[in-house]
């Protein structure tokens, strides 16, 4: 087994925080005062169609987590992929049930603001 990079954990636990950051300035947007139902709506749909990253926040999360769950199949080739399994069938649920939800409920507090 190698040792774990203290560069890389560290790296990752600074890009963890500032998303943290950013995911709490978005949460402040919703809970700020006159913000009509177009707003809110516009918001959960910029977390599944943003353009940079080509996708939006959802679909990049689940892409994350299925380059962790290709990993885990590296490591444990002996252990049928248990890991590899939960991964994919998370990464499955991201993109099938929580994205396809926001824009339901993006849908249901503003139907005018979908894209044509």
């Amino acid at each position: 087994m190698t040792a774990r990079s203290p560069i890389r954990l560290e790296r990752v636990r600074a890009s963890v925080g500032i998303a943290c950051l950013a995911l709490q300035q978005i949460q402040d947007d919703l809970t700020a005062d006159h913000v009509d139902q177009a707003e809110p709506a516009a918001i959960l749909r910029e977390l599944i169609e943003d353009t940079d990253p080509p996708g939006g926040l959802i679909p990049a999360l689940a892409q994350l987590v299925t380059v962790a769950a290709h990993r885990a199949e590296q490591v444990q080739p002996d252990r049928c992929s248990d890991a590899s399994h939960d991964l994919h069938a998370f990464a499955a649920l991201l993109t099938d049930n929580a994205g396809a939800r926001l824009l339901w409920a993006a849908r249901n507090l503003d139907p005018q603001g979908d894209p044509a």
